[in-house]
């Protein structure tokens, strides 16, 4: 096996490990709810959210990664180096945000870091300039999405049960959440596992030419185009997610599920549901979005539902600052990464 074949390999397997990171990162996302609500114990709820990211796998379709895989960066521009810089960078983000406890979006994170990183080499030309248009839009739209679907659901739901008692209801949204929850961590592995795969298919191919005449297992690395994800890429991006997600992020599942607003099984169904279908949109249209924007978004209109007060905005406000600082500095971290690479 040549060098380069190995660099290459080493880089797969970097990917695979943010993927894990994401779902460490990420898990927050899926279970913050479900554990503040107090319907599943912490340890119950990452194994039915990991369970869940997998089960997208089967349930999806893989736009979102070929998005990534040739709609953002120019083909041309995009190598080894490239790559691994963009990870180097999306990585170090994500560690230091998961320390400080601040749920910042690794898909932003590994956007910034690709770009950064693309741009280190080539200039801002390398940048697919329209492929970038839909994910910067749902920088914005995916919070509001998710805040005013949950909203909405929140007040006709209220409406609607207001006359059960209230032990009855709690009972009855306290299994409905179960299958929200999965609903939303269905949605978090359709999208965060792909943005990956889309990593992976661009490095194998602007590497064809490595594997080209390759037998044996070193074959299946040779993909001439990003029009096709192949299996062993999709088995191993989901199956690296859900067990990022099986070991938690518990400092972010803290500010998630208890600190922005405080939470009962009818606003965590409400969330769920609400970032589930903005999740489900975008990954219908190829876009790669933040899931923890959405569910953000969606908690902090299950809690704007009952009342404004109801919201710690100094919380929500924190949270914030770490989705505008997360592009810019995961792309700077990646440049710096690629500039000492080359």
């Amino acid at each position: 096996m040549t060098p380069e074949v190995t660099f290459v390999l080493l880089i797969v397997g970097l990917a695979l490990a943010f993927d894990f990171i994401n779902g460490f990162h990420d898990s927050a996302n899926s279970i913050a709810t479900v554990v503040g609500t107090r319907v599943l114990s912490p340890g119950v709820a990452v194994f039915w959210a990991a369970f869940f990211n997998f089960v997208a796998a089967f349930a999806v379709g893989t736009a979102v990664a070929k998005t990534m895989g040739k709609g953002l960066i120019d083909p041309a521009v995009v190598d080894p180096n490239v790559v691994l810089a963009g990870l180097i960078g999306a990585i170090v983000w994500n560690l230091l945000t998961w320390w400080l406890g601040l749920p910042s979006s690794s898909s932003h994170a590994l956007l910034g870091g690709y770009g950064g990183a693309a741009v280190a080499k080539a200039g801002i030309g390398a940048l697919i300039a329209s492929g970038w248009v839909k994910p910067i839009i749902f920088i914005f739209l995916s919070p509001l999405i998710g805040a005013g679907a949950s909203m909405f659901l929140a007040v006709t739901l209220s409406w609607s049960v207001y006359r059960l008692p209230a032990a009855k209801l709690d009972r009855v949204f306290r299994r409905i959440q179960l299958l929200s929850a999965a609903a939303f961590s269905v949605s978090h592995g359709a999208n965060d596992a792909q943005k990956t795969m889309g990593i992976i298919v661009g490095l194998l191919v602007s590497t064809q030419a490595l594997f080209q005449d390759a037998t044996g297992w070193q074959a299946a690395f040779y993909l001439k185009d990003a029009d096709t994800i192949p299996m062993w890429v999709e088995m191993s991006a989901y199956t690296a997610i859900a067990l990022g997600t099986a070991l938690g992020g518990w400092r972010i599942v803290k500010t998630m599920g208890t600190r922005i607003t405080k939470l009962r099984p009818f606003g965590g169904v409400c969330a769920e549901t609400g970032g589930a279908a903005a999740i489900f949109l975008a990954s219908a249209l190829g876009i790669p979005v933040s899931t923890t924007h959405t569910i953000t978004g969606a908690i902090v209109g299950v809690g704007a539902a009952q009342r404004l007060s109801a919201v710690r905005w100094g919380v929500a406000g924190r949270i914030v600052w770490a989705w505008v600082l997360t592009i810019p500095l995961s792309a700077s971290i990646a440049g710096l990464a690629y500039v000492v690479l080359r």
